[in-house]
């Protein structure tokens, strides 16, 4: 009953959250679950790598189809299509036989949530106000780092309890029970929605109609700096999620339910910083005004932050620092997620659905690479810690990157000319 009295603008975020939450849940759980996969298939570090990163290649290919098929026909029929696909392809993954129904599954999920962010993010730019922009991403994220951080402990208790196939059925269960809810609570329009408020409308940005043509090649470019950046920060975050599960298990030779607790506790710290990094943007764009310290300074210290935290790994092998340098560099990462993904909706408004799917390929990339490649990198050399070298160079990068995105500079359309072509002839 309490869900029902709630404000719409309120019910539609908090769905968007459990939205978040339980895509992270059925993309991260396969990291846990390889410990049972992994032995009843005979799999090495390379070939769980390629499950890791399956996942990613139709993602990477449907965000920015994706963002347009959202912009073009709204975020609820998008949702409700991805969702029902998600929570397929989850499922399914508990049916797998071997290596390449594992990667079949995983491709088809990767296909199911690629629009999912874009789509989203659509949502957010008719039903957030522009000033609590870094907060909804912020949020929706943070819901998206507590589905990291349960996946592992919930997996293992699966496992335990049934085994690794279970653990598929449940959450693949739980997705189904989320698009049906959504059908019914958001409309694309919140002044059509039958529980709207005028105080709510009244801070809501107008609906404007949507033009169709998307400037492709413009926008493209525009967000290419955003998408770059992006890139930097996915390679640590597919890292992270990939494999610091394994990462406890194998390098300090912890039992399973150990090594998800310390892997959860990572997690957690990306809770408080997706968060903490919204609530931060938004405050300094309101004291400031100026959307660049607000977004682009902002990402930069961040990941600065991120690197310096990473560095004692390359000194130590300790479980104590291991943890606490996991933990604060995945905070700071974490905190750029409200600010980065605000930029799409600060520089192309009309069309954030497909601007923050060209701004989420970056992420897609990383995730194609980064697990593949940390997991050879593993095969070859048994150091844990040699991957997370990559992510403090990626991470300098970002340092600099970050001041080329220039959120303050609103997108605009070239318009034709005409009356100057015109003007021209007849002279």
């Amino acid at each position: 009953m309490k869900f029902l009295r709630m404000r719409a603008t309120t019910v539609v975020l908090l769905m968007l959250c459990l939205m978040y939450f339980i895509t992270y849940l059925d993309r991260v759980n396969v990291s846990t679950a390889a410990s049972g996969f992994g032995k009843e298939f005979n799999l090495n570090k390379t070939e769980i790598g390629l499950v890791f990163s399956a996942f990613a290649y139709p993602y990477l290919v449907f965000q920015i189809i994706g963002g347009w098929v959202s912009d073009k026909f709204g975020a609820r029929r998008t949702l409700i299509w991805c969702g029902v696909l998600w929570a397929v392809a989850t499922i399914l993954t508990g049916f797998a036989g071997g290596l390449v129904s594992l990667l079949l599954a995983r491709l088809l999920l990767g296909l199911g949530e690629g629009a999912t962010f874009p789509a989203a993010t659509s949502a957010m730019s008719r039903w957030v106000s522009k000033e609590n922009r870094g907060f909804a991403q912020g949020i929706t994220h943070a819901f998206s780092r507590v589905g990291n951080a349960v996946a592992p402990a919930a997996v293992v208790y699966i496992m335990a309890a049934h085994g690794w196939r279970e653990s598929f059925y449940i959450f693949g269960a739980l997705s189904l029970v989320w698009v049906v809810i959504w059908a019914f609570v958001f409309t694309e329009d919140p002044a059509r929605h039958p529980r709207i408020s005028a105080e709510e409308l009244a801070v809501l940005p107008p609906v404007k109609k949507k033009n169709l043509q998307i400037p492709w090649g413009p926008l493209f470019r525009r967000m290419l700096p955003v998408t770059i950046v992006y890139f930097c920060y996915g390679w640590t975050l597919w890292l992270f999620l990939s494999w610091i599960p394994q990462y406890f298990l194998h390098s300090y030779d912890l039992d399973i339910k150990k090594s998800a607790l310390f892997a959860s506790s990572v997690f957690f710290a990306g809770v408080v910083g997706d968060t903490l990094g919204g609530i931060v943007s938004d405050r300094i764009l309101k004291n400031s005004g100026n959307l660049k310290k607000a977004r682009s300074y902002m990402v930069s210290v961040c990941m600065l932050l991120t690197l310096l935290s990473l560095l004692p790994l390359l000194f130590t092998h300790d479980i104590t620092i291991s943890v606490l340098s996991l933990g604060a560099g995945f905070f700071f990462a974490e905190m750029t997620i409200g600010p980065m993904w605000a930029i799409p909706m600060d520089i192309a408004p009309e069309y954030s659905g497909t601007a923050s799917g060209m701004m989420n390929t970056g992420s897609a990339l990383a995730a194609i690479i980064s697990p593949v490649l940390s997991g050879y990198l593993i095969d070859r050399t048994g150091n844990w810690e040699l991957p997370f070298v990559g992510s403090m160079v990626l991470m300098g990068l970002g340092v600099f990157l970050a001041f080329r995105m220039q959120p303050d500079s609103k997108f605009q359309q070239a318009q034709p000319q005409h009356d100057d072509a015109v003007a021209k002839a007849r002279a």
